[in-house]
């Protein structure tokens, strides 16, 4: 979870058995992709227009969809790329 100006340790559901000793060990680090990344987003234009087509003729005022892609780190270690490159509308059932 990510909560603005403070971060939230995040925790596994309750087991019978651990795999491993659930005491904390070491210093706290940062989870968030944009601590130790430059992130960037880059979106293919039919993927948009899809979609955007796809809101346009629904008469729901919120609707579900997925938008589908990849995620790479860039060659020189320092950011990564989010490529959103697939419109997928769901199912209404």
């Amino acid at each position: 979870r990510f909560i603005p100006k403070r971060m939230v340790p995040f925790s596994f559901p309750l087991s019978r058995c651990a795999l491993w000793d659930p005491v904390p060990m070491g210093d706290v680090i940062g989870a968030h992709i944009t601590y130790y990344r430059n992130p960037r987003l880059s979106l293919v234009e039919k993927t948009l227009r899809l979609a955007y087509r796809h809101a346009k003729q629904n008469e729901k005022k919120s609707f579900s969809c997925f938008l589908l892609g990849t995620l790479a780190v860039d060659e020189d270690g320092e950011g990564v790329t989010l490529t959103i490159d697939r419109f997928d509308p769901g199912r209404e059932v």
